[in-house]
């Protein structure tokens, strides 16, 4: 293990913090320029603590650490703006966005374009009109869920159709294959996989309309079927990369929509 470094007032905000030891917290950092970093934050769980109440999601920071290895010790935080004040309605958005680059996001690899990215989503979310708040939070997800994957290196196909290069049409139906793009194939090609530019496995795709596609590489949807589509592919895109455990954010999402059982 080499000499710490210490970083020095960095923009950043909180992801996710949890209880260490007694009095403590690890804290995972989303930073401008050093991307997701894992912290310390010694004492911060004491009463008269100065840092835990700057220690919380949506709060622009100036932070300082000094980084050794996977996990450092945070040494100040201070405010760098007016908290993202989150409805109630749009709250857990924002901690499905957190636990995305969590979960996505190796330590400490700069994503300077990802982070204005997530700075403009919060300022979105937290600005919501309420004649359209539904479709434009779903906007605000689908575009950062976008940026997300560009910036991991896994962007989606959306202008063209893999197997000829040709663009997509609005309103023809085509079946996206996640490790490769959008088809242009019958239902029985798909049931029956025999030919080489079609996925080897069969079920590892996502039927969509050239629209929404489009829609979504443009990030203005013009109608529920987009928005639905789009929801549906993005979900199943991240699915590859987040593996088999599920988002806590995600089932959080779903009790509250359960009705209520009233006795």
């Amino acid at each position: 293990m080499g000499p710490s470094v210490r970083h020095q007032l960095e923009p950043g905000f909180v992801l996710h913090q949890r209880p260490y030891r007694d009095t403590s917290l690890i804290v995972d950092l989303f930073t401008e320029s050093q991307g997701r970093v894992s912290v310390v934050a010694r004492g911060v769980r004491k009463p008269k603590s100065r840092l835990s109440p700057l220690l919380q999601p949506f709060q622009p920071l100036l932070i300082s650490w000094t980084a050794r290895g996977e996990l450092g010790t945070l040494i100040a935080a201070e405010s760098n703006g007016i908290p993202f004040i989150l409805n109630p309605r749009v709250l857990v958005s924002g901690f499905y966005i957190n636990e995305l680059l969590v979960r996505l996001l190796h330590r400490d690899d700069p994503y300077t374009d990802l982070f204005q990215a997530y700075f403009n989503v919060l300022q979105t979310l937290s600005t919501l009109s309420a004649s359209q708040f539904v479709v434009d939070q779903q906007v605000a997800l689908r575009t950062f869920e976008v940026h997300l994957l560009n910036e991991l290196g896994y962007a989606l196909i959306l202008g063209h159709e893999v197997k000829d290069g040709m663009p997509l049409k609005a309103e023809t139906l085509y079946h996206y294959f996640l490790d490769q793009g959008p088809l242009l194939i019958d239902e029985h090609q798909v049931k029956n996989v025999s030919n080489h530019h079609i996925s080897s496995k069969a079920n590892n795709f996502v039927r969509i309309h050239g629209k929404s596609l489009l829609d979504l590489a443009q990030g203005t949807f013009r109608d529920a079927r987009s928005l639905r589509e789009s929801k549906r592919l993005m979900r199943a895109a991240l699915a590859v990369h987040l593996g088999s455990k599920p988002l806590h954010s995600r089932s959080l999402l779903n009790e509250l929509r359960q009705p209520s059982i009233k006795s």
